[in-house]
């Protein structure tokens, strides 16, 4: 999964940095957000999923002071917000607009003057997101990536506690992905908290220590990144056997055992490993020449609990 971020976390680090309590948007009989808690602690990278329409963007926009909430609270680091907690994030809740014939130290100088920040801090942004030989080229040349990494360093301008990022890989290409994926991670190891808003289950997994996940408004699941995976494993078996199958569901290693093609996936019991069913297959004169292990991936996990949720509503 790439490098990450999970650190371990000292008791002074357990700080609420946002705290949600009841949290309702509605416009007329739609319900934008429906009762949502949530609680983000100092360090996290906390990663807000859900399809399109499911409330991200509508509970950015009510912590960031920007949408009205109906009901419900939210405090920042234990308090109302206010001008003082504003000062400490740092966002990106559509792409900002820039002056596409000013550079981008230009445009990020205009930022300061909005900010009452120094322009000291421009070169030290432009540093930070990797932008050091274009940053007197004219916004209008930029790649969408290179956009998006000015876009972040006009939300570090003012050193901010906490970035909120909406959707920040959106319509960049697989290489700008990756780019901004390791901005974030350098970012979040700074000490950092983040919050990002997306529907890319990947973006999520890999960069995100903890995540929620939102249908039609609602919280349907909240929990570590790192137990996506935890639970049932799957071992995909080919060989040139007939018996395969029998002799597969014979050991008594896997829960169930079903034919895909030219292969069968095993549900593995736990305390077996794939080293296990190879020696058994051996023993039984069977010869595996495919053997790979598969534990669930957060898109598995995120499309099983918006099922789950499916089927609560239904009943």
């Amino acid at each position: 999964m790439g490098r990450h971020l999970y650190k371990l976390k000292t008791q002074n680090d357990l700080e609420t940095v946002l705290s949600i309590k009841g949290l309702s948007k509605h416009y007329g009989r739609v319900k934008a957000l429906d009762g949502l808690n949530l609680e983000v602690k100092k360090g996290d990278v906390f990663g807000i999923l859900g399809p399109n329409g499911s409330g991200k963007t509508t509970t950015l926009g009510i912590i960031l002071s920007v949408i009205n909430q109906t009901e419900g609270e939210f405090e920042w680091f234990g308090r109302k917000a206010d001008r003082d907690t504003r000062k400490t994030i740092g966002a990106i809740l559509e792409h900002p607009i820039f002056y596409p014939y000013l550079t981008g130290v230009q445009n990020l100088k205009i930022v300061c003057d909005i900010k009452e920040v120094p322009y000291s801090r421009v070169d030290e942004v432009i540093r930070q997101v990797g932008l050091e030989e274009r940053k007197d080229s004219k916004f209008k040349t930029y790649s969408l990536g290179m956009k998006q990494r000015l876009s972040i360093a006009s939300a570090l301008l003012c050193d901010p506690t906490v970035m909120i990022l909406d959707e920040p890989t959106n319509g960049l290409d697989p290489q700008g992905i990756a780019e901004i994926r390791e901005l974030i991670i350098e970012i979040a190891n700074g000490g950092k908290t983040i919050i990002i808003a997306s529907h890319l289950l990947d973006e999520v997994q890999k960069v995100c220590s903890h995540f929620c996940v939102l249908q039609r408004g609602k919280l349907i699941y909240n929990g570590l990144v790192e137990d996506v995976g935890k639970g049932a494993v799957s071992l995909e078996v080919k060989a040139d056997s007939e018996n395969i199958e029998e002799v597969l569901v014979a050991s008594k290693m896997g829960s169930a055992v079903k034919r895909e093609r030219d292969k069968y996936i095993m549900t593995m019991e736990e305390g077996f490993t794939a080293a296990d069913v190879n020696a058994y297959l051996f023993q039984h004169g069977i010869t595996a020449k495919h053997l790979l292990v598969q534990v669930k991936s957060l898109e598995k996990q995120f499309l099983e609990i918006l099922a789950d949720s499916k089927k609560g509503g239904a009943q």
